[in-house]
């Protein structure tokens, strides 16, 4: 089901409604099913891997807990990793594994597969490192995977922050439900109006790379980056907002991205569940920082190359990832500590800052294209004629297809977003206006709507753009 559906809008009420007039000691139950009957209106098939994964990892994490032969607690905890990972390599990776075969064999992906493995796979390294105690209720652990807002895309949870929240009877708070609802709405402008309003050029210009030349590439390569962070990014914010609908706070994912100054700060502002989850299971097992700059070097690396693999098998995510890992060796021999990331993270220098973005967008390059010979193609005639800036520039133009008028139309949400962006810095805009006079904030609000429905796009596709992930 998605959240920009119809069956969305009448689901969530509902959920809504019958899960705060529900006895408080079956509500877990009550969300269970609503969560399952979520991701089964994606496809039934699928409810069953995901049963498969809470089972296991359930299980396993039990009988690492109660083991007292390390042999036999390493044992389990392999198991796990091999148990909990075969269905993802399986589905996600078919054509690569079965490349070899005579015949072509390939699964669809189920939607959501990759986050909730890897949230299943965070929690048995968590028990199998001894950092909290495993789960006993199953009811309740079964929630702690499948809950419906997280469920497709995130943000990753993490057993020491949000089991404790499912298991703890919350008393309904309308001060975080309107601060969730006016959390969903920022998402949905995201998604419906932003995202929506330039994916048709970046899908024209990048699914026919041979149709165009010149300065279009870069208009469609910075139009990508700002549709991915929308798309993605108003995922979360409609998650975010909807789990605390139930009194649920979820982690941050996203925090003004395109404002930073390093691709270390963006790293930390980008997908942050995802990132923090490389960094505590992949990065600092390998040695993090602490045996030498090269070994560092290498860790960052190899992390990025992983994480470009989760993204998919093509070579096109290997080489975003690797470039990403690449951008920060740099930093790593530089001899800058750790102490020095805060005044970093407070330099407004513009050029740092413009920089970063520049760098982050000839990564999406890769990232978008579907094949490196076509990422090579993009990047190699961006300046094909820059040598006449004026028939360059009007080239573009042509290729846009757009009237100054709808350039201008398509500007004015963008700008909108970049204000929001920039004031999320320093404030929490959404309780900022929440906390001025109602003849102010409610004007607001309805602008805000009537934005919504006036520049959201018809017609445009509306599955999120990481469910492909």
């Amino acid at each position: 089901m998605l959240f920009n559906s119809m069956a969305f809008a009448i689901f969530l009420p509902i959920v809504f409604i019958l899960y705060w007039l529900s006895p408080v000691r079956y509500r877990y139950l009550f969300l269970i099913g609503a969560s399952y009957y979520f991701y089964m209106r994606m496809d039934i098939r699928y409810a069953a891997l995901l049963l498969f994964t809470t089972a296991v990892s359930y299980g396993l994490a039990l009988g690492m807990e109660h083991s007292g032969c390390t042999r036999l607690r390493n044992f389990l905890f392999g198991t796990g990793i091999v148990l909990l990972l075969a269905p993802l390599l399986l589905f996600k990776y078919s054509h690569m594994l079965f490349s070899m075969l005579p015949v072509t064999i390939q699964f669809m992906l189920p939607v959501g597969i990759s986050f909730y493995t890897f949230q299943t796979l965070g929690y048995l390294i968590d028990i199998y490192r001894k950092k909290y105690p495993a789960e006993r209720h199953f009811g309740f652990y079964c929630l702690f995977v499948s809950f419906f807002p997280q469920l497709l895309s995130g943000p990753i949870g993490r057993g020491g922050s949000l089991l404790p929240q499912l298991k703890k009877p919350r008393p309904f708070d309308p001060s975080q439900a309107s601060y969730g609802l006016k959390l969903m709405a920022v998402g949905y402008y995201k998604k419906l109006v932003v995202a929506a309003l330039l994916t048709p050029t970046v899908d024209a210009v990048y699914d026919n790379p041979d149709s165009y030349i010149g300065l279009i590439y870069i208009i469609a390569t910075f139009l990508f980056a700002v549709q991915i962070y929308c798309d993605f990014s108003g995922y979360t914010d409609i998650a975010i907002g909807c789990a605390m609908l139930f009194g649920i706070k979820l982690t941050d994912n996203f925090k003004s991205p395109y404002f930073s100054c390093s691709i270390r700060e963006f790293w930390s502002r980008w997908h942050i569940s995802l990132s923090a989850w490389f960094r505590d299971y992949i990065y600092i097992p390998l040695g993090g920082s602490r045996k030498g700059r090269f070994r560092h070097a290498l860790n960052l690396m190899l992390t990025f190359l992983i994480s470009g693999l989760w993204h998919g098998a093509g070579i096109n995510y290997l080489i975003w990832g690797g470039l990403h890992g690449l951008y920060q060796i740099p930093e790593t021999f530089s001899g800058r500590r750790k102490k020095d990331a805060k005044k970093e993270k407070q330099s407004g220098s513009t050029i740092k800052g413009l920089l970063t973005f520049l760098a982050v967008c000839f990564a999406w390059v890769f990232f978008r294209a579907d094949h490196p010979a076509d990422a090579w193609r993009i990047i190699s005639n961006s300046f094909s004629g820059i040598g006449d800036p004026e028939q360059y520039l009007k080239t573009a133009v042509i290729c846009l297809d757009m009237t100054y008028g709808h350039m201008v139309y398509i500007s004015i949400p963008l700008l909108l977003l970049a204000a929001y962006d920039y004031a999320s810095l320093k404030t929490d805009v959404i309780a900022y206006i929440s906390s001025r006079k109602i003849w102010i904030r409610y004007p607001v609000y309805v602008l805000f709507l009537l934005a919504i429905l006036l520049f959201s796009e018809k017609g445009v596709s509306t599955e999120f753009y990481y469910f492909q992930f």
